[in-house]
């Protein structure tokens, strides 16, 4: 589902898409959606698009 989103986004004009990526996970996912990814990320984030994986390390970034 990350990836359908990054998709979406990543059609999108200008240079803000990870972040765009990034504000609907926090916005539309659950806490639990959003751990599930984290642990997917940590372990290789295999079959994750780049753009997903940017969007993830913005979402971790400290506030």
């Amino acid at each position: 589902m990350a990836n359908q989103i990054a998709t979406f986004f990543a059609s999108q004009p200008g240079d803000t898409q990870a972040a765009e990526v990034a504000g609907h996970l926090k916005s539309f996912w659950e806490p639990r959606m959003l751990q599930a990814l984290y642990a997917h990320v940590d372990a290789g984030g295999e079959g994750l698009s780049p753009l997903v994986l940017q969007a993830v390390g913005r979402l971790r970034q400290p506030a």
